[in-house]
């Protein structure tokens, strides 16, 4: 009896078998190499119905442009390594002649191995790797997977794979025939945040020129219509949050740009035009510590960025030195030639680094920890880059703050940014304190440089997009405020990436100049005014 019953077994299991095996046999799979590209489609879609873990090494051996086809098309064989190994039996078939022939694909065949490969994944026991199969059907227009998602679905028990294969199944669903089916679709469609499935959406409900739609019933244009609406509304806390983050990272940004200005502006009355050569020193040392590190320690080029910071922050600090003690300390209470002055060496230090570094673009290699993001509804992306920027920005703060307020140098630059007759009075060393802010202010744009090459490129105009966006916070801060700097910088960069949806980036600028110049004619000291002697001086 057991005999019995466990020869039924086998004969079952050979049974179920069968179909499976027949669809990898060497006549369908030389389908892939037909000339007609609607017929290697097809060929690709029943193997991908066909469930054979097999099918991957094809499909993936397609892709990679490894698959030959052998005796006049009789036999179907994967390149791998030099040598030949037959498609369906996996048996080695010796080393592989210089004359062979691969299968020649096009992007469309590459959309439906991808889509095919995702299929075959559904039955993975790796969890993540369910999930990000099921997420790639969602887009596609396959209808022959329908019944391999059902399945799927049928057996799934983790929750998050069930509802990513529920609305790939629906996606699909939306190109059946019968219109019950499709309504159905079009509202299980409601709980995906896929910009794809918005798309799909938006378009069945979409007028054709003659006054037609793409889908034909009424009914089913109303559940799309009306999941739509909940996609949209759901997503709009998601697009509120991006542009919140985009606004304050625009905003850290511009903080390490004016951070140095707003001393230096303050305490020597120096309008700085060179200030956005700074950051453009600061982002070419990190490009040259990025090449000393790929030469001679590959092995931790990912830390690159962490030893580019005191590199950019001394090379910068030591030019606005010399700067200051070469030229400026000459020309304090005198703005018109201070302007004219740092305008010129602006120019020097562009023509400088188009010399060292050529007048186009360099490559700044983002490190692995500051690639990708994390995902949001919707598609919607915060980049890793962007959120270290912003704590970098908050950390650069703290630094400065702590100088100024805590230290013995930041006493004697609120002193002398207050009052310098009286400081010099004193005892005040004011012409020292002047060299070191500067150096300082100098050092801090090096800093905001070493953030903008990992968001941007980096070239010799790089610090010319800066500087008026930095004169700007500095005005509306208040001269020498942090407080006032902080909050114009942030203020500034939200409000411009909330108009910029409405009103692009152009007129976003613009009105927000036109915001500055109006609120300085109520308000001429800014946000927040010094208070002192220097008040009534």
């Amino acid at each position: 009896m057991k005999a019995l019953r466990l020869a039924f077994a086998c004969l079952f299991a050979l049974l179920l078998a069968w179909p499976a095996r027949a669809a990898l046999d060497a006549a369908r799979l030389a389908r892939l190499a037909a000339d007609d590209n609607d017929e290697k489609v097809a060929a690709i879609r029943e193997l991908a119905a066909s469930g054979q873990a097999r099918a991957i090494d094809v499909l993936r051996a397609l892709e990679d442009d490894a698959l030959a086809v052998l005796d006049g098309g009789k036999r179907v064989a994967i390149v791998a390594n030099g040598r030949l190994r037959d498609a369906v039996s996996d048996a080695d078939l010796g080393p592989a002649p210089n004359s062979v022939e691969t299968v020649v694909i096009n992007n469309r065949i590459r959309g439906e191995i991808a889509a095919a490969l995702a299929a075959l994944r559904l039955k993975s026991d790796d969890r993540r790797t369910r999930l990000a199969a099921a997420r790639a059907l969602q887009g596609s227009d396959n209808e022959e997977l329908l019944p391999v998602l059902e399945a799927a679905l049928a057996a799934e028990t983790d929750a998050e794979v069930r509802t990513a294969l529920t609305l790939a199944a629906a996606s699909l669903a939306l190109a059946s025939q019968d219109p019950q089916r499709r309504l159905v679709a079009a509202r299980a469609l409601a709980a995906s945040d896929d910009p794809q499935v918005r798309q799909t959406l938006a378009t069945m409900i979409t007028p054709n020129k003659d006054g037609s739609y793409p889908e034909p019933d009424a009914r089913v244009r109303a559940a799309a219509q009306e999941a739509l609406a909940q996609i949209n509304a759901r997503l709009r806390k998601t697009e509120a949050l991006i542009a919140l983050f985009s606004g304050v990272s625009l905003g850290s940004i511009l903080l390490l740009a004016a951070l140095g200005l707003a001393i230096t502006y303050g305490l020597m009355g120096i309008i700085n035009m060179a200030h956005g050569e700074f950051l453009m020193l600061g982002a070419y040392a990190t490009f040259v510590v990025q090449g000393l590190f790929r030469t001679y320690f590959p092995q931790a080029f990912d830390w690159y960025v962490l030893a580019a910071l005191p590199v950019a922050f001394a090379v910068t600090a030591a030019v606005g030195l010399l700067l200051e003690r070469g030229v400026l300390r000459w020309l304090h209470g005198r703005p018109l030639e201070t302007l004219l002055t740092t305008w010129g060496i602006s120019l020097l230090l562009m023509q400088s680094c188009r010399t060292l570094f050529g007048a186009q673009n360099v490559e700044v290699e983002n490190p692995s920890w500051l690639s990708g993001g994390i995902g949001l509804a919707g598609g919607y992306v915060l980049p890793y880059n962007r959120i270290v920027i912003i704590a970098f920005a908050a950390a650069v703060l703290a630094a400065v703050w702590l100088l100024i307020y805590r230290t013995r140098l930041g006493l004697f630059v609120r002193g002398v940014t207050q009052n310098r007759a009286m400081a010099s009075c004193t005892g005040v060393p004011t012409d020292r304190v002047d060299m070191l802010t500067f150096a300082l202010g100098s050092g801090v744009a090096g800093l905001g440089g070493v953030a903008l090459s990992q968001i941007g490129n980096v070239g010799p105009d790089l610090g010319q997009a800066y500087i008026v966006d930095s004169f700007m916070v500095v005005v509306l801060g208040g001269v020498g405020q942090l407080a006032g700097t902080v909050i114009a910088a942030l203020g500034l960069g939200s409000i411009a990436k909330f108009l910029e949806p409405w009103s692009g980036a152009v007129l976003a600028k613009i009105f927000v100049l036109v915001f500055i110049i109006l609120f300085i004619q109520k308000r001429p000291q800014g946000l927040f005014a010094l208070k002192g002697r220097w008040v009534e001086a």
